[in-house]
């Protein structure tokens, strides 16, 4: 709802200030249309299912190593019981610090998809702002993100215009 305010209070000052234009475009359906997007997420997904399947490999086998323990436990010296949980709990961490390598904050996934989604969104972006810019857009708003948009007339929606000078026609 705050979201909603905040758009339409940046439209009300939009229209006030001397009639100024705005457009609105629609991303999802401008990735939708661009194939090095969607290879690219195509390529993120693949690379994702492989390493969460490594680190499900990793908690499988410590699962196994602690169901093993546990049938043994009564045959195991203090020793022996020590040496296993400790190496329960060294594939444990193992996994965990495999999940945070991969799919942390500043883990591979999050550098990979910098690597190859960045430059797309870069490249839409500044298409965005040459035709804003072209045709004396003062605000464009995206109507993909926002659900506080109800209706927005096919006149003002420039994301064929931003598809064709990005190269791509549909």
């Amino acid at each position: 709802m705050k979201r909603l305010m905040l758009i339409f209070a940046a439209m009300s000052m939009a229209i006030g200030a001397s009639a100024q234009k705005f457009a609105l475009v629609d991303m999802e359906y401008i990735l939708k249309n661009i194939p090095a997007y969607e290879r690219a997420n195509e390529q993120l997904n693949q690379v994702s299912k492989k390493w969460q399947a490594e680190i499900e490999a990793l908690n499988t086998e410590a699962g196994t190593m602690y169901k093993n323990y546990q049938n043994e436990v009564v045959f195991l010296s203090e020793e022996q019981k020590k040496e296993r949980q400790d190496a329960i709990m060294e594939k444990e961490k193992e996994a965990s610090e495999l999940k945070r390598k991969y799919f942390g904050p500043e883990g591979e996934l999050f550098k990979k998809r910098e690597a190859l989604i960045t430059p797309i969104q870069e490249e839409i972006y500044n298409t965005v702002k040459e035709v804003s810019e072209q045709r004396g857009y003062s605000l464009v708003v995206d109507r993909a993100s926002d659900n506080g948009i109800i209706f927005g007339s096919p006149k003002i929606d420039i994301s064929a215009e931003v598809l064709a000078k990005l190269g791509y026609s549909y």
